[in-house]
């Protein structure tokens, strides 16, 4: 491996429970295994609920589970979604005037094929509700089902209009899903428990945004998709983001109190915190998150000693480094890099194609 000077950029990392959700679906350990192998996933990191993977990681799995089942699904639903599903979908609404058209176009065309749930946009006061109501008695993985639907089709929403749409608010069913889940930090929302539904509302304006995208725009779209709706449209301009991107600039010293970052953002520490709250992430949260993606993208990208890795992300001392990145992901540094060079990560970079060609 080559040893960069420096790493520009921090990716967010993902939490090994969504890996766990995804091989709901799959029968028989060898199988999961293997899925796990092709993805250059150790089996080890799903020992720990903590342990995160890197976004490269994440879509290789969709891309073998799609594969292996031949549904879009991965398997999670009662019936499978064809091959295709998603590539027709998005080529249909290319075609739509706006958003709104283009929301309900989609939800009618998913309609017909998901069984275990029923997806409506409501609108109403000026809020607008994507909203999913789940048939009764789901089990576990049909409850997955339910979460990926709603992360395609916000992201399917944002690509249409070439621009993250700000979320208001997130609905989930339960708490341990939320406790669990990284919903917060994609939707940039905070997150309200039902025992009835899921979903999403956001400013009803947004729904008038015209659709960009054409017919061109789509098929080089499709090549990256799902795998791109991680991090394509995720909001630079947000506060978490904002603070993420400075902290990076402080990451081999003392970090900067929250009244350093409120004084260098020109707002109040009360302020700082109550907009961070409706974000759904404390400032604390924040700075242990970018240390741990930072430490896992040197030790799945570089050689660097462990000690030059501690230092890099703001530790004098290997043993406190040891502790705190196994307080954030269950396992030590140097396990961490044995279980990823074991899972053969040289399989090098896997795009995902149209689900045609998956």
């Amino acid at each position: 491996m080559h040893r960069p000077a420096a790493i520009a950029t921090s990716p967010h990392t993902i939490a090994v429970h969504q890996v766990v959700q995804m091989l709901l679906g799959v029968k028989g350990d060898e199988a999961r295994v293997a899925l796990l192998h092709k993805a250059g996933i150790s089996p080890v990191l799903l020992e720990s609920d903590l342990s995160r993977v890197t976004q490269a990681q994440f879509a290789r799995l969709m891309a073998a589970l799609m594969r292996h089942h031949r549904d879009e699904f991965w398997g999670l639903g009662s019936k499978p979604l064809p091959l295709g599903t998603f590539a027709s979908c998005c080529r249909m609404l290319v075609g739509q005037r706006n958003l709104g058209d283009a929301l309900r176009a989609g939800l009618r065309f998913y309609h017909a094929l998901l069984p275990d749930f029923v997806p409506r946009l409501i609108v109403q006061s000026g809020v607008a509700y994507l909203r999913v109501s789940p048939k009764p008695d789901l089990n576990p993985r049909q409850v997955y089902a339910v979460r990926v639907f709603l992360f395609l089709s916000y992201g399917v929403m944002c690509w249409l209009a070439a621009r993250r749409i700000p979320v208001d608010e997130v609905v989930y069913q339960d708490r341990e899903t939320v406790r669990r889940s990284d919903a917060s930090r994609l939707f940039q929302a905070s997150i309200r428990l039902s025992d009835r539904e899921w979903g999403f509302r956001f400013d009803a304006k947004w729904l008038e945004l015209p659709v960009v995208q054409n017919l061109e725009s789509v098929e080089e779209f499709l090549h990256l998709a799902p795998a791109c709706l991680l991090v394509k449209y995720r909001d630079q301009a947000s506060l978490t983001e904002r603070i993420r991107r400075l902290l990076r600039r402080y990451l081999t010293e003392e970090m900067p109190s929250l009244e350093a970052i409120s004084h260098l953002l020109a707002t109040t520490p009360q302020t700082l915190r109550r907009r961070l709250q409706r974000e759904g992430l404390g400032y604390q949260m924040i700075k242990d998150a970018l240390r741990r993606d930072v430490a896992v993208e040197f030790l799945t990208q570089t050689e660097l000693p462990l000690l030059e890795v501690a230092a890099k992300v703001g530790f004098s001392e290997a043993s406190t480094f040891h502790r705190a990145f196994k307080g954030w992901t269950g396992l030590t540094p140097g396990a961490y890099r044995h279980a990823h060079h074991d899972a053969g990560e040289d399989l090098g970079l896997v795009t995902l194609g149209s689900a045609e060609s998956v």
